[in-house]
């Protein structure tokens, strides 16, 4: 697990198209945080650094966006399902379990156990300094994505 502090949105933005430009086929980044964080500012700055030209959006209505870049962008929002059933009929684990892109989750924590062994885990927080300031918190659940964990580690060095 590492930290980085952001001091603005600017700075998330940026940590957000390096990662972006990196990212191999397959990954799953789980995303948590409260609303406003800056979960979908991430989100869109890793699509830009992924090649996307498109506006990328929040899919809380949609719950799933998918975009086209160097590699497709699978963009789910959970917050608006209630059941574990409801991601079966979104074919939630279609994408999570067998990707050719990037998946990416916001609002992952609200179905924990629904999640595949091994992915990127991002918790954006507020730390209370600055209306702007953000930590940024990554870890990784399972062994698959290790060295690519320790290249995001290194990215993300200021």
């Amino acid at each position: 697990m590492f930290e980085i502090i952001s001091k603005s949105p600017a700075e998330t933005a940026g940590l957000g198209k390096k990662i972006g430009a990196i990212l191999p086929e397959g990954v799953v980044i789980c995303l948590y945080g409260d609303l406003g964080a800056g979960k979908t500012l991430f989100v869109q700055n890793l699509a830009r650094g992924m090649g996307i030209d498109e506006d990328v959006t929040s899919p809380t209505f949609n719950i799933m966006n998918v975009y086209e870049g160097r590699l497709p962008l699978y963009h789910f929002d959970l917050y608006r399902l209630e059941q574990e059933y409801e991601l079966e009929d979104i074919g939630f684990f279609d994408y999570v379990e067998e990707s050719d892109g990037i998946v990416v989750i916001e609002w992952a924590d609200k179905f924990a156990d629904c999640l595949p062994e091994d992915y990127l885990l991002l918790s954006i927080e507020r730390t209370g300094n600055d209306d702007n300031e953000r930590k940024l918190i990554f870890d990784i659940r399972g062994t698959a994505y290790a060295n690519i964990f320790q290249e995001v580690g290194t990215l993300c060095q200021f």
